[in-house]
């Protein structure tokens, strides 16, 4: 696979490592034969060049899906490969049509999702991601297309995920071929709830795994002639028999003896089992418990999954009973008895446990005794019982237990099939094979033999595929392949089943003769094959053995051989269980022939085990194989650990670097032509000018490197082991030329660019030193300038101060004098203003004291004469207190003259409240004043009572005449207010009197007003009633000629549209002779006509009249020939849709009970749809007329009363599809143009709304029903159209590296351009003629809108998807390509407008964004957040997760997204698991949505 010149200095390479099996590092040293190299750890290791391979330092990042495309297929490249697949969570892996399985030990949904099969389903092999499904596909293609039954094998260790895959398998095959459902579970369930029970009974812990299958398992799905699943079967093979009586430690028997030891007490005591370190059978180990198991719950899910396949309640008792009776038979010893070579019984408990052993088997304990320890031989004289000695009888024993133990597994088998149903008549089948893989362990016991001497068998079988398939691969690329040698295992076969010398052979006949021993055993072989290449005897060993099998030296023990080979068939244990009193136990042992001798046969394990291996290979022969090849990455069981030494040694096991073998034998390296030139075309540049022949470009690049041996066939380049590293190497040289000459100019234009910057430096240093002297000099100049500066302003300084200080001085001088001119003047004004003071309050107190007398007498003076008047006003009070009777007089007429007010009052507002309402608000204040009145009354009246009192007291207590006087004042002076009030309220009531009389007045007036009004109101009230009186009157006429009008109304429907259809028909007649055009005049087809109807009558009035059944016949016939014609549009109108909305207006169709005319119709439209189904033109007429139709109906039915009758689920339907549509026409949506919209509206306001029937309901739904339809239709014939095409487009064609290099004209460029967009414009010419079909049709904008955006919606999720599953697509090129694509689609939404492209253009957002970061350059700077939040918000962390770890640079070798943004991701998807399983890929919503009635309408109330 290398040789060592291939390794020079510098190379990378791969070495041996005893921990990590290989490591990688590079060569900085080669000596003779040895090479040092420091691995990437930093350390040094010197190895051979022989066992140093190269290492591919241009291998994508993510690996390769197929590890034939490795440049370098050797055992390092392959584990490398498979370690970067495992930790991008890619757990499949081709080699050739192998496929690689690694158990990933955590769920991942998406891969395994109903939109990953329907991927897969029909996908070329190869052509998308490696997967399970990939494989049971092309078998199933491959059974349909031949004819021939398929196989797929499944191998593997324990713990690798066999039985996972197996269920994937099914699951994948029940999809293809349909299902099958017996008893409601389809046949893959049945097949997968028999795994429990298979597993309790033929699965056991060996050394590495906890639940290893002993047995193999081949599941034949059979299918019918027409490729659909009929049957299934269950065949097992090479069952270990040997285990039931014999286990190694640590290792268990088969799980059913230690989960019926586990079982509910009382079975335990119904069988008088125990712990299981109290058998024989199980105690030969120390392991009895697994850790994570509970065997009692593990017991009861065994009961269950066996209630679930059919076996009864009393089987299950019979299957356990049989198998504690193998338990307490594994607990009878014997010993020597009393004869010579006799044995009997060695004490009560073995007799107990034989007794057991007989009640649980239902038969003889005395006769089980002798079937243990004597045997019957018959000769011709007599019959000899003859005993047995106590090692005869124990194999005895145990030959009876593993026959029992086979033949209820067998049983439970064929039970398991009858549940499942097998097809016998079935020809073609996909069997599918899970099977033990190669077992090496420490001690290595017959079983381990009989398991690698199966897969020797298997590994044969594929060999000689991968050798067929390598033939066949050389002969499709036309090479010649003669004299590769096939790398074949026969020679191990022989060595083990060889006749008469093999291995097999030679313990069958150790095992015949009592005498032998496994010492005598041993040393046969060791002399008989002591020369063969694939056997050695051990040095320190005197018994074992070791075989060179394919996938590695065993060594075996051998002292065990004898004993687990041998299995008797004895007669008198046939005969003593087949007369079992339990049917179950007897129908174990069915009754042998009669010719048969009684005589004991010897049978061995090993011969029964080859002949059933001999079987199954006939059976694997008979079917086209595939091989699937299960990997265990750890023994921890846990995810993301890959241990390279366990992988690799799986690898070995499974075949995977035997069938490299194979394929380095011939030609490992496999290139295309376009990647070898791509690789190796800097190694002969002149053959990649003027030359567009990749191959001749291929051959001229390897002939002038002086490859010999490569074949050059149709598409590849084929080159044997070690060409490849040649060639990399030649290439690693020239690139290293190239490398040191790029050193050698970047050193001179580096030292070049040192020198201009030295002599730069040194002129900025002179320039520095010059500008230094110079700012000396300025320094010292500026000194000077500044001393002078600062002595002129000394100096200025200086006689400042002494101009200040004599300024100072005169100033404070000329205060001075200032200031004593000033307080001598203020002494003088402060004089002059004292004596001024002193004179004004002189002359101030002599004019006041003058006033005070003046004053004082004037006082005197008034006093004397006030109190001589006092005295004359007391005199006349006297005199008026004496009259106070008048007063009471006085005060009684007051009084009276109130009430009468008050009465007056009252009564004036009983005449204002019988008044009109306008004159309330007066009475109120009216009121108001009244009350007010008699407030202020009633105060006169209490000061009038106070003064009494008050004058009584005046007069009784005389008090001084000065007081006197005041009180005779101020009596007299109330009086006087209250006489004055008494003449105001005389006011007051006289101008009450005035108002109340003009009141009255005008009361009178209203009253005669309101009397003339009630006159007019009694004269209303009897020309309604009148009125009333007529109209019941005319009801009643109304109602009597009601039968009459019907009658005229039947005959008016019939003579109506008469002359209209005749009109119709003169249409067709035209349309027939071809002279019907699209500028036909309007006039010809006016619908809206009102006097048509008068003028048909009159005509029809001289013509003989017809029944009315003839003429609706009629009608309808004309009608119905009319709309099946192709009959166009009026400008922008549907004729159809009109003409049949006119007529059912017309004929009143929409008010009848019963009319045929609807199913007419839309029978008419169902046979012009059905006859061009594919005929987009003729569909989008229809969808024109059906919607407009629609829509019609929509705004001229209402519910009536008849719907009353429906069933609730119609009505529900009818409010839901055409409810909410009710008022939504007064805005039509544009497009939609009838004679009645965009500006006339009086045609159809003249049609009211029409309460219609059952029939006209049920017309409008199925209307609408075809509506959507043909809208589906439609949709789904553009999707076929450009499906084709988007397969093409995801994926960038390969173009040559030679039309590509420097000197190619421009015009060959552009050629190549417009070939690669070639596809994305076939999608754009098709979207363009579909949009020119639908306007030409004059269909609903909305409509169209909705069309293209589900067809955007389809284009995203096709794209996407693929883009998801195929790793070659997630590539910068082919992003760039993609892209273009888009923005062709982009450039046609635009040019369609907003009008009819809509938002089809947001609908692509996921492939946009998945291009977007393909094509986007530094991917390892950006951040989990900037990716997910700024640049494809839309995708998931499992679709960028995706992308991200299939990306790879084809064009510029760059790298994806940093590994700590991969790790999140993986952080976010676990947990993502956790919550929610979701998958990656998206689901094409568009073809569901057609099933909604609502919808079409729901888009409608939107627009409007």
């Amino acid at each position: 696979m290398s040789t060592a010149v291939n390794i020079i200095v510098g190379s990378h390479v791969w070495v041996e490592d005893p921990a990590e099996a290989w490591i990688d590092g590079k060569v900085t040293k080669i000596t003779g034969q040895e090479a040092e190299i420091e691995t990437f750890s930093l350390k040094k290791v010197v190895a051979k060049l022989s066992n140093v391979y190269p290492k591919d330092m241009e291998a994508p990042a993510g690996g390769v899906d197929d590890m034939t495309k490795l440049s370098y297929l050797h055992e390092p490249g392959v584990l490398q490969n498979l370690r970067t697949r495992y930790e991008l969570n890619e757990i499949y892996t081709y080699t050739g049509n192998i496929l690689i399985a690694i158990n990933p030990f955590q769920k991942l949904p998406h891969l395994y999702d109903s939109h990953m099969m329907e991927e897969y389903k029909g996908a070329p092999f190869g052509e998308l991601s490696p997967h399970v499904f990939a494989v049971a596909d092309v078998s199933y293609r491959a059974m349909i297309k031949d004819g021939k039954s398929n196989s797929i094998l499944v191998s593997g260790e324990s713990g690798a995920g066999k039985t996972e895959t197996t269920k994937m398998l099914m699951r994948y095959l029940a999809y293809l071929g349909g299902r099958k459902v017996t008893e409601g579970r389809t046949v893959e369930q049945q097949v997968l709830e028999s795994n429990p029970v298979l597993e309790a009974f033929g699965n056991a812990k060996t050394v590495r795994n906890n639940n290893s299958s002993r047995f193999g398992k081949f599941v034949e799905i059979q299918f019918d002639k027409h490729g659909r699943i009929s049957g299934a079967a269950i065949k097992t093979y090479l069952l270990e028999r040997s285990r039931v009586c014999q286990i190694n430690d640590p290792e268990r028997n088969y799980h059913c003896f230690y989960l019926l030891c586990a079982a509910p007490q009382g079975e335990i005591e119904k069988y008088k089992l125990g712990s299981p370190k109290s058998f024989h059978y199980l105690n030969q180990s120390k392991c009895y418990e697994l850790g994570d198991v509970n065997d009692a719950h593990e017991y009861l899910a065994t009961r269950r999954a066996m209630d679930i396949v059919g076996i009864s309640k009393g089987e299950q008792e019979a299957i356990f009973r049989v198998i504690a009776a193998i338990l307490h038979l594994g607990n009878v010893e014997f010993t020597k008895g009393k004869d010579i070579d006799s044995s009997v019984l060695k004490d009560d408990k073995a007799k107990f446990h034989l007794k057991m052993t007989a009640e649980l088997l239902r038969c003889d304990s005395v006769g089980l005794e002798d079937a243990l320890c004597k045997r019957v031989m018959i000769t011709p004289e007599e019959i000899i019982k003859r005993s047995l000695d106590p090692l005869s009888a124990a194999v005895s024993r145990d030959g009876l237990a593993k026959t029992l133990y086979s033949r209820l597994f067998d049983w439970l088998v064929e039970k398991i099939n009858v549940s499942i149903g097998q097809d016998r008549t079935s020809k073609n089948l996909i069997g599918v094979l899970d099977i033990y893989g190669f077992e090496s362990f420490k001690n290595n016991s017959f079983e381990q033999f009989c398991i690698n001497f199966t897969n020797e068998k298997l590994q044969q079988h594929f060999n000689q595929h991968v050798f067929k398939m390598e033939q066949e691969e050389y002969t499709k690329e036309a090479i010649d392949w003669s004299y590769i040698e096939f790398v074949d295992n026969q020679d191990v076969l022989d060595l083990i089943e060889k006749k008469p010398g093999g291995i097999v052979a030679l313990l069958d006949e150790a095992c015949m003769f009592p005498k032998s021993t496994h010492e005598t055993f041993s040393n046969k072989l060791y002399q008989t094959f002591k020369n063969h290449k694939r056997f050695v005897k051990p040095k320190l060993s005197r018994t074992d053995f070791t075989i060179a099998h394919y996938a590695g030296e065993v060594q075996y023990q051998s002292n065990q051989f004898l004993d687990k080979n041998k299995d008797y068939v004895v007669p008198e244990h046939q005969d003593l269980l087949g007369e079992s009193t339990c049917p179950f136990v007897a129908g174990l042992f069915p009754p042998i022939a009669e010719e048969s001798p009684k005589s004991s046969k010897f049978s061995s394990i090993g011969s029964r085990f080859k002949l059933q291996l001999q079987q199954l290979m006939e059976t694997l022969s008979a079917t086209e194989p595939r091989y699937i090849r299960c990997v265990k990455p750890n023994n921890q069981l846990k995810p993301a650990i890959f241990e390279n030494v366990n992988i690799l040694q799986q690898l070995r096991c499974g075949g995977v670097l035997e069938a490299i073998r194979i394929s380095c034998a011939g030609y490992p390296t496999r290139r295309p032509f376009f990647e070898f030139v791509n690789r190796f075309g800097l190694l002969a540049p002149e053959a990649l000018t003027g030359c567009d022949d990749e191959k001749v470009t291929c051959e001229k690049i390897l002939q002038k490197k002086g490859i010999k041996g490569y074949q050059i066939g149709k598409t590849k380049v084929f080159l044997r082991a070690g060409q490849m590293a040649e060639l990399d190497a030649r290439r690693t040289e020239v690139l290293s030329s190239a490398a040191k000459t790029i050193q050698k100019r970047i050193r001179t234009h580096i030292a070049h660019k040192q020198f201009i910057e030295t002599r730069k430096a040194s002129a900025v240093i002179q320039s520095f030193c010059r500008g230094r002297l110079a700012c000396k000099r300025f320094d010292q100049l500026r000194r000077i300038t500044a001393a002078i500066k600062i002595e002129k302003h000394f100096r200025r300084y200086r006689a400042s101060k002494a101009y200040s200080s004599l300024r100072m001085s005169a100033i404070k001088v000329q205060a001075a004098v200032r200031a004593l001119k000033a307080r001598k003047e203020f002494k003088v004004q402060k004089q002059t203003k004292a004596i001024i003071k002193i004179q004004t309050r002189w002359r101030g107190h002599r004019s006041s004291s003058h006033y005070k007398r003046l004053k004082k007498g004037a006082i005197v003076t008034q006093c004397r004469w006030r109190g001589k008047l006092a005295r004359r006003e007391l005199r006349k009070r006297k005199m008026a207190a004496r009259e106070t009777g008048a007063l009471k007089k006085a005060k009684d007429k007051l009084e009276k003259q109130l009430e009468d007010l008050t009465w007056r009052l009252q009564l004036e507002k009983r005449f204002r409240a019988d008044l009109e309402e306008a004159k309330a608000i007066e009475a109120q204040k009216f009121q108001n004043s009244l009350e007010a009145l008699q407030k202020k009354l009633a105060e006169a009246n209490a000061t009038v009572v106070k003064e009494k009192e008050a004058a009584r007291k005046a007069i009784q207590e005389a008090p001084p005449v000065v007081q006197e006087k005041e009180v005779i004042i101020e009596d007299t002076k109330r009086i006087e207010s209250l006489m004055k009030e008494v003449n105001s309220l005389k006011t007051l009531l006289d101008s009450e009197k005035q108002q109340s009389a003009s009141l009255q007045k005008k009361y009178a007036e209203s009253q005669e007003c309101s009397e003339e009004r009630r006159r007019k109101l009694e004269d209303s009230e009897n020309k309604v009633q009148q009125l009333q009186d007529s109209l019941s009157r005319l009801e009643e006429k109304l109602q009597n000629l009601e039968s009459e009008n019907k009658v005229f109304r039947q005959q008016a429907v019939s003579m109506t549209p008469n002359k209209f259809l005749l009109r119709s028909k003169s249409i067709l007649q035209r349309s027939d002779s071809g002279h019907l055009y699209a500028d036909t005049k309007p006039q010809a087809l006016d619908l809206h006509s009102v006097s048509m109807n008068q003028r048909d009558l009159s005509e029809l009035d001289d013509k003989p009249q017809k029944s009315l059944n003839e003429k609706q016949v009629e009608n309808q016939e004309l009608l119905i020939k009319c709309i099946a014609q192709h009959i166009g549009f009026l400008g922008d109108r549907p004729i159809a849709a009109c003409i049949i909305y006119k007529c059912l207006i017309q004929w009143r169709s929409f008010e009848v009970e019963r009319t045929t005319v609807f199913d007419r119709i839309i029978q008419t439209i169902g046979q012009a749809i059905e006859k061009s189904q594919d005929n987009n033109d003729i569909l989008a007429y229809w969808l024109s007329n059906a919607s407009t139709l629609l829509l019609l109906l929509q705004h001229t039915l209402k519910a009536s009363g008849a719907t009353a009758g429906l069933g609730p689920q119609r009505r529900r339907s009818s409010a839901t599809l055409f409810g909410r549509a009710n008022n939504s026409f007064r805005g039509v949506p544009q497009g939609v143009n009838l004679p009645f919209v965009n500006g006339n509206l009086s045609a159809l306001d003249a049609v009211s709304q029409v309460e219609a029937k059952y029939p006209a309901l049920l017309f409008k739904q199925q209307l609408t029903a075809y509506v959507e339809k043909i809208y589906g239709m439609i949709r789904d014939n553009l999707k076929k159209e450009i499906s084709p095409l988007l397969g093409l487009c995801i994926q960038a064609p390969r173009t040559s590296r030679a039309s590509l290099v420097k000197g190619a004209s421009r015009s060959v460029n552009n050629a190549a351009q417009q070939a690669l967009i070639a596809h994305w414009q076939g999608i754009v010419k098709s979207l363009r003629d579909f949009l020119n079909t639908l306007k030409t049709n004059h269909v609903p904008p909305f409509l169209v809108r909705k069309i293209f955006t589900q067809i955007f919606s389809f284009i995203n999720v096709q794209l996407f998807n693929s883009l998801l599953l195929r790793r070659e697509c997630c590539s910068f090129s082919n992003g760039e390509y993609v892209k273009a694509g888009l923005a062709e689609l982009k450039d046609w939404c635009y040019n369609a407008t907003d009008e009819y492209a809509g938002t089809a253009w947001e609908e692509l957002k996921h492939i946009r964004q998945a291009i977007g970061f393909l094509v986007i350059h530094q991917k390892p700077k950006k951040t989990l957040e900037e990716i997910s939040r700024g640049l494809c918000p839309v995708l998931s962390v499992q679709q960028l997760y995706r992308i991200s770890t299939m990306y790879w640079d084809d064009k510029y070798g760059t790298h994806s997204v940093s590994p700590d943004v991969i790790s999140s991701m993986r952080v976010m998807m676990t947990e993502e698991n956790n919550a929610i399983s979701n998958s990656f890929l998206l689901d094409d919503d568009s073809r569901h949505t057609t099933g909604k009635g609502e919808m079409l309408f729901t888009w409608t109330v939107n627009q409007l």
